[in-house]
């Protein structure tokens, strides 16, 4: 059976396949630390520009989709499941309890569950699909430091993958559809993106893009008319830019040379100016829960890390 053939199989399985959670035979919980390249670029404060391109690859697997779209409240409050979803992700990292906040994401999908288009069913803790979600997590690490903080060497993406392996691991999920290298992980990667579809969920969800951020109601129109027109140009060319080009296919977004080339200047000057970004503050340079983290073991990771790859 081919890889393809087999990935279907399993995916279709539709069962949640978890570790068991025994305190008495359950070997030292792994975790991540300050000398970890994911500790030092996870948590950095620029991943924000990476966030359409996290959520939206992830929703673009129809069976993901199809999860947010029956059992989440997107269209209702986006923004209020973003801040729901990410901080237990971000303790997994960081916290002093990393296990116990991995079982609490894994547990959050015991019960999401249904049918895609063709009748067949999904579960979030099945591991083809639970892996995928993870996979877009490791992909932001790798992606936003490789393009707006700074390059990355061979060496250090294949230590990144490695330290999500144990990331991975304080989910409680099975990891059979985990590769192995990362030379594995840019084929799974490559392989999933010829599997998006345009689901309903991804494409609401890119719909500011296409039609404009939608006006605030108590800023008068003329006024929104001239704040609003770089925002949407930023969001077009960057936000955009940031996205597999499969993804802006199946999402309707357009791209063409000159985006391309506005986006590697953007991405240069953002790369450029990282000795100034490592003089800020440090709880300016990354998110509440990597701050604390880095207060609490005493070490300053802005000098850390910061030799970029040639």
């Amino acid at each position: 059976m081919s890889v393809n053939q087999d990935y279907e199989r399993a995916i279709r399985e539709a069962e949640p396949v978890i570790a068991a959670d025994d305190p008495d035979t359950a070997l030292p919980s792994p975790r991540l630390g300050a000398d970890s390249l994911i500790w030092k670029f996870y948590g950095d404060s620029r991943g924000i520009l990476g966030f359409q391109r996290l959520a939206g690859t992830e929703n673009c697997i129809e069976q993901l989709g199809q999860a947010v779209l029956d059992h989440s409240v997107i269209f209702d409050d986006f923004l209020g499941r973003a801040k729901r979803t990410g901080p237990p992700v971000m303790k997994t990292v960081y916290s002093t309890e990393p296990q116990k906040w991995g079982r609490t994401v894994r547990d959050f999908h015991r019960n999401i569950k249904g049918e895609i288009s063709d009748g067949s069913r999904y579960h979030a803790l099945n591991p083809e699909l639970f892996y995928w979600a993870h996979a877009t997590f490791v992909d932001q690490v790798l992606y936003i430091t490789d393009t707006f903080i700074r390059r990355l060497s061979y060496a250090e993406k294949v230590q990144i993958f490695e330290e999500s392996k144990i990331w991975y691991e304080l989910y409680g999920v099975s990891a059979r559809s985990q590769p192995q290298t990362y030379e594995e992980f840019r084929a799974y990667w490559d392989d999933m993106l010829d599997r998006f579809v345009p689901h309903k969920t991804v494409v609401y969800a890119t719909g500011y893009i296409r039609q404009g951020l939608p006006r605030p109601k108590k800023v008068p129109v003329p006024v929104w008319n001239v704040v609003s027109a770089p925002l949407n140009a930023f969001m077009r060319t960057v936000i955009v830019g940031t996205l597999p080009q499969q993804m802006r296919d199946v999402c309707g977004l357009e791209w063409n040379d000159k985006r391309e080339r506005n986006f590697q200047r953007f991405a240069r000057g953002m790369r450029a100016l990282n000795p100034l970004f490592n003089r800020l503050p440090l709880k300016w340079l990354y998110v509440p829960w990597a701050y604390r983290a880095w207060q609490e073991v005493g070490v300053d990771p802005r000098p850390l890390h910061n030799t970029p790859a040639a």
